[in-house]
């Protein structure tokens, strides 16, 4: 049992602050909450926070943890005028050259920096064609060394052939088994995970049915980050993106679909009937020039993702936030603390259990913050606090089910050979990069 004394709880959506009560956190759930109760647990595991901050647990719903070790990459990449370029280039290379050491240490690299942002659970797009099977399992052990939520997902695409395509099919359905003969005792959940549907032909799309229609889950797919896909998809296949998504059975309500620049009228009508989530990474898009979503407010559900940007979800609001407002776009702070909410709506979808709140029932994802606020604090301006003031450099604690996974900032195991070790992956990895043609 873990008891959190004198804690002041903020929520993102709808925006609430309840100050000065006690958490009492039984296995991975909360189990009470309330003024002065934790005199009734006396010799229980108490943290007394003096009034400090605690959130829900924070959500990054799109990002590739197989990006960590790119950070600064010296290795010979020659300019990419557009978007396409930029994945031949350099990420076509790069997931070509990952093996199972870097994608592990890549994984672990990924998780430390998400759980210091205060990002409880991350939902990662893996890509290893050098190394397909068991990747998934080998990322799902740094999330679990770490102590770190997620819902993992292989790309499953055909670029680099049929043998590849049906090898990410076999990995997502393998890794799904291995999920399921655990349930209950795992931190981590799987989707069904593809690259973009212009590297996706007919066959892998009926393939990639076949495995939602197995394993009752989602989809996990880049759509309309670029002119590209639309334009492929209308030239090819005579229709719209969404559309022929739909054609194969493959949007429900757990959909994850990321970026989503171009899409349609029709694309977002169909995205808003399944009830499935669009996720806006802004920092990326802005990265690549690849332009900005301008029709956010038509989107149902919109949630928060960096797309290998880290795992900086303070960082990943105020950016959309602020992108936003230069466009002269129509939503507000509160629709953007919405889309940072909504991240806890997929893992409610994916793992069955109550996610983002600090409520009695709910799953101890949490975060304590040692914000000090200049002016007043209220729910009525607390949306200025969380785009003007908060920041990962508040976030102290940060409990994931129930368990302490960074504590006064200090890990509970030693990370610096973590971080030696990823050094020299980094360098390993760009060696082989160079060996690759674009």
């Amino acid at each position: 049992m873990l008891i959190l004394k004198n804690a002041n709880i903020i929520h993102f959506y709808p925006l609430e602050i309840i100050s000065k009560v006690d958490i009492v956190i039984e296995s991975s759930t909360i189990q009470e909450i309330g003024k002065n109760i934790a005199a009734k647990y006396s010799g229980e595991n108490m943290l007394d926070l003096h009034g400090k901050y605690v959130s829900p647990g924070i959500v990054c719903a799109h990002n590739h943890f197989y990006s960590a070790l790119a950070r600064g990459i010296l290795a010979d990449i020659p300019p990419s005028k557009d978007f396409v370029s930029i994945l031949k280039n350099l990420w076509w290379r790069l997931d070509r050259a990952l093996d199972e050491s870097s994608v592990y240490s890549s994984g672990l690299i990924g998780a430390l920096e998400a759980i210091k942002a205060g990002t409880t659970a991350v939902i990662d797009h893996h890509a290893s064609p050098s190394f397909i099977k068991g990747s998934l399992n080998t990322l799902k052990n740094a999330f679990e060394k770490t102590g770190l939520r997620g819902v993992l997902a292989y790309e499953i695409t055909d670029r680099n052939g049929e043998e590849g395509m049906r090898a990410g099919v076999e990995e997502s359905l393998e890794f799904i088994k291995s999920v399921e003969l655990g349930k209950g005792n795992s931190l981590v959940e799987a989707a069904i995970g593809g690259h973009s549907p212009f590297t996706l032909g007919n066959p892998a799309l009926e393939l990639m049915k076949e495995a939602l229609r197995q394993t009752g889950r989602g989809i996990h797919l880049h759509v309309a980050e670029d002119q590209f896909d639309p334009s492929f998809s209308h030239y090819y296949y005579g229709m719209d993106l969404l559309e022929r998504l739909d054609k194969f059975d493959l949007l429900n309500e757990k959909s994850i679909l990321v970026h989503g620049v171009y899409l349609s009228e029709k694309d977002i009508e169909i995205l808003n009937e399944h009830n499935a989530f669009l996720i806006h990474n802004p920092r990326s898009n802005m990265n690549n020039g690849v332009g900005y979503m301008n029709k956010l407010q038509q989107v149902k559900n919109l949630a928060l993702g960096t797309d290998g940007i880290g795992s900086n979800m303070f960082e990943e609001l105020k950016f959309a936030y602020f992108k936003n407002a230069e466009e002269k776009g129509r939503l507000g702070a509160n629709d953007f603390l919405r889309s940072l909410q909504n991240g806890n709506v997929i893992l409610e979808r994916y793992f069955g259990e109550k996610f983002g709140k600090v409520e009695q029932g709910y799953t101890a994802d949490l975060v304590i913050y040692d914000y000090q606020a200049p002016t007043p604090l209220t729910a009525e301006n607390l949306a200025g606090h969380l785009l003007f003031g908060f920041s990962s450099r508040d976030v102290e604690t940060v409990i994931v089910n129930g368990t302490i996974a960074y504590r006064d900032r200090q890990f509970p195991f030693d990370i610096g050979d973590i971080y030696r070790e990823a050094q020299l992956q980094a360098r390993e990895l760009w060696e082989r990069i160079n060996k690759i043609s674009p």
